[in-house]
């Protein structure tokens, strides 16, 4: 049963994940800001990943629910942020992503975006889980730093009992002392093996250090490639990576997004690293 779960691929407007295919890419900016940058930031990494050979499912929060101070802005709203990525899908042919937090986001979020996303807080929340598998929509769940890999077996059950295999897991590190993170790579395989699902690296969530700075998270980019090879050297279906023209000007997560002009020469070494690991020359 697992060997066959193990295997399963999720197809996401024309670009497909599997632990054993080619990797794929989910990134964009952190928080999205504005119509302009998204399609900004939306045009290049898709002129990126044509150049080397990767596919892209393009990423942005429109509201960050969990920001470390209630005075930190959250972002644009779901109402001025679904035509801007019905416009990015339009436009650009791209696939996208976006965080969910509440049950009623759900279906109108699904009209537009082609993947929801669990934040790493709620990953456990039934009922969230339950409305977002019942769109159809694929259902990508960031695994809580308090989690064991193991324990996202559940959580994808979840999801597959409402009627909803399109189902992908994402490690984002796990708490270790006080606004810290660490990056088990023992995490990735037993995930694919115990979830049957793609599993995905974020590794620029990875690097954050969560309320690092007192009123907002810190960061270490420094690190983000050094995990990226890691885990795609270990094996996985994609890599989650924000990234910014000026990260230390985002409204959110700078510290630890990858500036836009570095993304070329890190997605060429990881497709590298990932022929190899997979054996696909």
């Amino acid at each position: 049963m697992i060997a066959a779960l193990e295997q399963a691929t999720v197809d996401v407007g024309g670009v497909r994940f599997g632990n054993r295919l080619p990797l794929t890419l989910i990134a964009g900016p952190c928080a999205m800001e504005s119509r302009d940058h998204a399609l900004e930031v939306a045009s290049a990494l898709k002129e990126i990943t044509a150049r080397v050979g990767i596919g892209l499912v393009y990423k942005s929060s429109f509201d960050k629910a969990n920001r470390t101070s209630g005075k930190s802005s959250r972002g644009i709203g779901l109402s001025a942020a679904l035509p801007i990525f019905a416009e990015v899908k339009e436009r650009l042919g791209l696939p996208v992503l976006t965080d969910i937090h509440e049950i009623d986001q759900c279906a109108p979020v699904a009209e537009v975006v082609d993947i929801l996303q669990i934040p790493a807080f709620l990953c456990r929340q039934t009922d969230l889980l339950v409305a977002a598998a019942e769109t159809g929509r694929v259902v990508n769940v960031k695994k809580g730093q308090f989690l064991a890999p193991w324990d996202m077996a559940n959580v994808a059950a979840k999801i597959r009992e409402a009627g909803n295999p399109g189902v992908m897991v994402t490690e984002r590190g796990v708490s270790f002392g006080y606004n810290t993170l660490v990056s088990d790579m023992r995490a990735l395989p037993i995930m694919a093996e115990t979830t049957g699902a793609p599993v995905i690296f974020d590794a620029t969530h990875s690097v954050q250090q969560p309320g690092g700075k007192g009123s907002s998270s810190g960061g270490q980019r420094e690190f983000v490639p050094v995990l990226a090879r890691a885990a795609v050297a270990v094996g996985v279906a994609g890599v989650f990576i924000e990234t910014h023209p000026d990260p230390d000007r985002a409204p959110s997560d700078g510290p630890n997004m990858v500036p836009l002009k570095q993304m070329e020469g890190l997605l060429t070494m990881l497709v590298a690293f990932d022929r190899l690991a997979k054996g696909l020359g």
